[in-house]
């Protein structure tokens, strides 16, 4: 794999993909320590120290790599743009225009991704205005004696939105840099480079702390074998072969091929873990605003707030398996491949075109989720349950969402770069 790595850095069109793609990486980074204005750094450096932050917004933290904590200019990282994509998405199936476009291709797409930025760009804003309210009560840092936005005017607020809102903006465009001009996935390697950028802290905090390097050894043993679990079941996959008939058009002769439709166990990605962790954090933000001392409060805060309660956890689960099921509905619409098949003459064998192909995509894909949806909650609950254990921490960025993000998409990166190879006539990563 090394030698592959050379051997991309030695052809140059392939290196300036590369080294394009690393620089905005970078920049992606320094806008991460880049103070907003109007915000303290030195009070804000003084509050992480002092506390350990809102458990709510770790999910959005760990996305912008450690940002939001900072309140700097790339504060909301890339989740307005995941939260936007998700929804038009989900829209396709209530909205009817948005079904046709999505069938229009590739300038039906472009109007869709227009509708995506609109909404990532609103998005940004309530977010934007939401993290700074939930600052300026003291919500987002417990127990901090020092104001992180010392002066609390209109003006002041107003420019913290527009800065936060232009950041993630700004994120977005140098995702779509790198997916034009670059290799791989914009957006997925934005993210990739959040997480991973939280990784040594974590490590180093865990080796620090009391029996850290035995710890430390188990931990790394544990994110080792989930992350072999993770390239296992992602690589595989069900393949439903597809014969397509001969027919003339025109003086050629089409068809006469094989395929096959390929199927992944998992089919839904990450979107599950997080549809999932964002429903759980509801409860626990209702809770801060009620009185502490309230019977119901107190029994969220213990019961459901708590990633260690077992009712959490199993709530977890059912919601992991549910919208695993729920957004391979929406993505995987065997209707439409069955029709796209009759049309150009394809048929599964021993099976007739039309409805009954249908029905069998269906059958199989109901059959295959069942085992991947599982797996999915196996993935989330394992670091979290061995961490909890440890002692080391539920909120470090090593639980099932992010290693499945980091594993993917480092799968998916790997790929390109080894596709882009072959068509040098160069040797693979894999041989």
């Amino acid at each position: 794999m090394l030698s592959a790595f050379v051997r991309a850095f030695r052809t140059p069109d392939l290196r300036r993909k590369l080294l394009f793609t690393i620089g905005i990486m970078v920049l992606f980074r320094v806008g991460s320590f880049l103070p907003t204005p109007g915000v303290s750094y030195p009070n804000v450096q003084t509050c992480i120290e002092q506390s350990q932050g809102n458990d709510l917004l770790g999910l959005v933290n760990l996305f912008s790599g450690g940002a939001l904590l900072q309140l700097s200019v790339f504060a909301l990282g890339i989740m307005p743009y995941i939260t936007a994509s998700i929804i038009v998405q989900l829209l396709r199936v209530v909205i009817p225009r948005f079904e046709e476009l999505h069938k229009e291709g590739q300038s039906g797409t472009a109007k869709l991704t227009q509708y995506t930025r609109y909404l990532t760009i609103g998005l940004a804003i309530l977010q934007s205005t939401t993290i700074i309210t939930v600052a300026r009560s003291g919500q987002l840092f417990a127990g901090c004696t020092v104001d992180v936005i010392p002066d609390p005017s209109w003006q002041t607020l107003l420019l913290m939105v527009i800065t936060m809102t232009a950041g993630t903006g700004l994120i977005m465009w140098l995702g779509e840099l790198i997916t034009e001009r670059g290799v791989g996935n914009g957006m997925s390697l934005l993210i990739f480079t959040s997480i991973a950028a939280s990784f040594p802290g974590a490590m180093w905090s865990i080796a620090g702390g009391d029996n850290g390097i035995s710890k430390f050894i188990v931990v790394m043993a544990i994110v080792v074998l989930v992350i072999a679990l993770v390239v296992f079941v992602e690589q595989s996959q069900r393949r439903i072969p597809v014969q397509y008939a001969k027919r003339m058009v025109g003086r050629r002769m089409y068809g006469g091929s094989s395929t096959y439709i390929p199927i992944k166990i998992n089919m839904a990605g990450v979107i599950p873990v997080i549809f999932a962790s964002s429903l759980l954090a509801v409860p626990g933000l209702l809770a801060q605003f009620g009185d502490p001392a309230a019977g119901w409060v107190q029994w969220i805060t213990r019961y459901l707030a708590s990633p260690s309660a077992p009712l959490h956890l199993a709530i977890y689960v059912v919601l992991i398996i549910f919208f695993c099921y729920f957004y391979t509905a929406i993505t995987f619409n065997p209707d439409e491949v069955a029709d796209n098949m009759k049309k150009y003459g394809g048929f599964i064998p021993g099976i007739r075109a039309g409805r009954p192909t249908a029905e069998y995509l269906d059958y199989v894909i109901s059959r295959i989720t069942a085992p991947g949806s599982v797996y999915l909650a196996i993935v989330a609950l394992i670091p979290t349950i061995a961490f909890i254990v440890l002692g080391v921490g539920a909120n470090i960025p090593f639980g099932g969402a992010s290693i499945l993000i980091v594993v993917g998409v480092g799968l998916e990166t790997v790929k390109q770069i080894e596709s882009q190879l072959q068509q040098r006539h160069y040797e693979g990563f894999l041989r």
